[in-house]
């Protein structure tokens, strides 16, 4: 039963919309109804700042890792890393917002520093270079769904898996910026320290 409520809560935290929590009580109005219409990091930035961002950022990724300590707490640490599928499952399909949500990176990259921060180190480098050099966030994103599950079957099959499963949802998440990166469509992160 334990198990159960864990799963059910690292959904429930998941599932915080923490863009679309911060806009309004900053007075930037519905997330959804501005820019890319997401509720992630990428679109508050749009709308409020790197700063705002940041914060959102940060704050995703704090639910994520959350879940995941529970889930430790639990469970060990492989069930820690369901727990931490099912927080970036939350985020993406969010119970409150009718299952409208993020695309799941913030809250993938707080799976990473409550599993390994190794991991978090590598994958938020390699992020960084590519998302500051090319300048599309999302191109970024795709090369780290990619390097972090094979840098979680190096650990173990048993870490792989749960990795691999957040990898591809991640992916699914980003199928239509996979469709414009290709068609060379896809819009460029601003970089702006306020709005």
């Amino acid at each position: 039963m334990i198990y159960v409520l864990a799963i059910i809560l690292a959904y429930l935290l998941g599932s915080i919309p923490m863009g679309l929590l911060l806009t309004k009580f900053m007075g930037k109005g519905d997330l959804r109804k501005v820019g890319s219409g997401n509720i992630g990091a990428t679109n508050v930035m749009r709308v409020g700042g790197l700063r705002m961002a940041a914060l959102t950022w940060v704050l995703d990724m704090l639910k994520a890792v959350a879940a995941v300590l529970f889930g430790a707490y639990v469970g060990g640490d492989v069930f820690a890393i369901w727990c931490g599928f099912v927080a970036v499952l939350g985020h993406c399909y969010p119970v409150w917002l009718k299952f409208h949500g993020g695309k799941g990176i913030s809250s993938m990259f707080g799976v990473l520093l409550a599993v390994n921060p190794l991991l978090f180190v590598v994958c938020g480098i390699e992020w960084l270079i590519v998302a500051l050099t090319t300048g599309y966030s999302s191109l970024g994103a795709v090369v780290a769904f990619c390097v972090m599950p094979v840098l979680g079957f190096v650990m173990g099959w048993q870490f792989g898996l749960p990795l691999l499963a957040i990898a591809l949802l991640c992916l699914w998440r980003h199928h239509e910026n996979i469709g414009r990166l290709v068609g060379g469509t896809e819009t460029k992160i601003e970089w702006k320290w306020k709005k």
